[in-house]
């Protein structure tokens, strides 16, 4: 039974930096691969970035481009996103995704967290 758990949401000032992260109950033939989305409200869940736990092979969406990173820690389960200047938009949430093959779509994701509130403000 495999769980993800997000944490690190929150309140941040625009312009700001957060730091998501996701811890991995069991790493599994189905979670070779580790994902990050967001989903505002009204808006489809979007991909964000994603990576294998060798950090040997990455994707990463126009929207996280130059601000957004994925990083992995596989000695303690855990995945991260790196978010730095943040903007002001609508509060959204950021989910944990894994998958067997690279989590970049929803269809692909087999397993998803909670996930985590943001909220940006001015």
């Amino acid at each position: 039974q495999v769980q993800l758990v997000e944490s690190g949401g929150g309140l941040v000032t625009v312009g700001g930096s957060l730091r998501l992260s996701c811890v991995v109950s069991e790493r599994t033939s189905d979670t070779n691969n580790m994902g990050w989305f967001r989903e505002a409200p009204g808006k489809g869940r979007e991909f964000v970035a994603a990576s294998g736990w060798r950090g040997s092979s990455t994707a990463r969406a126009p929207l996280g481009k130059g601000r957004f990173t994925m990083s992995v820690d596989p000695a303690k389960n855990t995945v991260y996103l790196q978010m730095t200047n943040l903007k002001v938009a609508t509060p959204a949430v950021s989910y944990c995704a894994a998958g067997y093959q690279m989590a970049t779509t929803v269809a692909g994701s087999s397993y998803w967290g909670p996930g985590t509130q943001i909220t940006v403000s001015l």
